[in-house]
């Protein structure tokens, strides 16, 4: 909320066309990544996403409440999408050995090997629909930028 003290500025032609941009960007992105993910490799976003944050991970597992954090999703959904990767043989769910309440999702030695599949098809498409187009900028003040606006959001609503 804006304080008295501060009025509330609208956005100038600039900072409008900028807020428009990113918003047309994030919501396109994931759907031409994950068109490009199920045509060319048989994988959903949605799949190679946890597959992604698990082979990362330190042995190769994660919370479930963790992984859904890291992917976005609410933890019932990510159940959902573990299940089926369990039904394919690329990951197992596993009580949680510290406490014994929570589970782990593992990454299976078959999910390596779906993920390292998977992941030319991923590369091709973030570059050629994101990465490309950066192309002589700075990504590293980019990157600092953007962290900086995930953590700001965290801190106000986590």
């Amino acid at each position: 909320m804006p304080s008295e003290e501060q009025p509330l500025q609208p956005l100038d032609p600039n900072e409008e066309a900028f807020v428009r941009a990113l918003s047309r960007v994030l919501l396109t992105l994931p759907r031409v990544v994950d068109a490009d993910m199920v045509r060319e490799a048989g994988l959903p976003l949605s799949e190679y996403t946890p597959l992604m944050h698990l082979s990362e991970a330190p042995g190769k597992l994660m919370r479930m409440s963790e992984l859904a954090a890291a992917c976005n999703l609410s933890l019932s959904g990510m159940t959902r999408v573990v299940v089926r990767l369990e039904k394919q043989g690329w990951a197992r769910r596993a009580k949680c050995t510290q406490d014994g309440r929570g589970w782990n999702a593992v990454l299976t030695d078959a999910g390596l090997a779906r993920l390292e599949q998977a992941w030319p098809t991923h590369l091709s498409s973030v570059r050629r629909h994101l990465v490309d187009h950066f192309s002589g900028q700075d990504l590293t003040r980019l990157t600092a930028t953007l962290r900086h606006v995930a953590t700001a959001d965290q801190a106000n609503h986590g």
